[in-house]
């Protein structure tokens, strides 16, 4: 499947809101989406066919030399076709360009499918946020994936 990877614009806005209430059980908003937009520590990608229809989309916040993945999410149709991968990939690269020591995430606990992707792009487990999720209530594993040269995981 061809796809591009862009940055989040206004346009985005009501796709994404759908997007959020198909991948998420507890979904941002479209105000809250929007409010991204102006976040200067904040970056997000969309990732689009060629009619420009939302196929996924990621949001990564940086503060000095950290990062940490807000969103990541592919609507249920087009999964397993390397769009998570790409944009995953996308952050890497800037992470690298930008001199980040890491990149953070969370994930639900049972969400399996996930946890092997970011594992198979060097994310290791580091701790866990008991009860993180909502709707059904779950434990977040805190996954990072360290750049720098002889960082501990």
């Amino acid at each position: 499947m061809e796809f591009k990877i862009v940055p989040m614009d206004a346009s985005h806005l009501d796709a994404l809101a759908l997007a959020e209430q198909a991948c998420f059980s507890a979904p941002w908003s479209r105000n809250m989406l929007a409010d991204e937009l102006y976040n200067d520590c904040a970056a997000y990608l969309v990732a689009e066919d060629e009619t420009g229809a939302v196929l996924g989309y990621a949001g990564l916040q940086v503060v000095l030399d950290e990062g940490c993945i807000t969103k990541i999410a592919v609507l249920p149709a087009f999964r397993r076709q390397k769009i998570a991968a790409r944009l995953l990939q996308v952050f890497f690269d800037f992470a690298k360009a930008h001199e980040l020591r890491f990149i953070t995430l969370e994930v639900r606990a049972s969400n399996d499918a996930a946890i092997a992707l970011y594992q198979k792009f060097g994310f290791a487990e580091v701790g866990r946020r008991k009860n993180y999720y909502e709707k059904p209530k779950e434990d977040a594993l805190i996954m990072t994936k360290y750049f720098e040269e002889g960082a501990a995981c």
